[in-house]
């Protein structure tokens, strides 16, 4: 399931929040990562945050628009920190793993849709958009990083693809 999954970064203008999310990825066993119309990479920012995920990095797939990014996507999830009451799926990190898995099957790729830090993504972007998900956080606070909004991402589904599996989730260090 894991390598089915591409995290698609929108327009990020830090280099070193595509660092820190490849560095996310990887610890969770992810390793497809696609930038739409960075404003600064490579650069070496991204290395030094990357902290020794430099093979995701050094893989990174950098395209013109978002509809480059998603065109053999069978599924499309879109990630939001705003509530915008529009009309399409609202689901949870969990929640958007589970359709993930169920899903997967039929699945070639799919992707997981980040907006750039300032704005997040358009409203124009999440329509391309099968799902729309929401990490629950405060409602008081609710701006997540970039790349611990990824890192959330990625380890839902790394949670989710060990139950599918049945691989514990701790090891048993005796």
């Amino acid at each position: 399931m894991l390598d089915k999954i591409h995290i698609v970064l929108v327009e990020t203008s830090h280099p070193g929040n595509i660092g820190s999310a490849a560095r996310a990825m990887k610890t969770m066993g992810l390793k497809n990562l696609i930038l739409v119309r960075p404003k600064k990479f490579p650069d070496q920012e991204a290395t030094i945050m990357a902290s020794n995920a430099d093979d995701i990095l050094e893989q990174v797939t950098v395209v013109d628009s978002l509809d480059e990014a998603l065109a053999d996507c069978n599924l499309v999830l879109g990630t939001s920190g705003r509530d915008r009451r529009l009309p399409w799926p609202l689901i949870s990190p969990r929640e958007a793993v589970s359709v993930i898995r169920q899903e997967a099957i039929f699945l070639e790729k799919v992707a997981i849709v980040f907006g750039n830090e300032r704005t997040g993504l358009t409203n124009d972007e999440l329509k391309r958009c099968h799902h729309h998900i929401h990490i629950p956080s405060n409602p008081d606070y609710c701006s997540l990083n970039l790349a611990q909004a990824v890192q959330v991402l990625a380890y839902e589904c790394r949670i989710g693809l060990l139950e599918e599996a049945n691989i514990p989730l701790y090891r048993d260090w005796e």
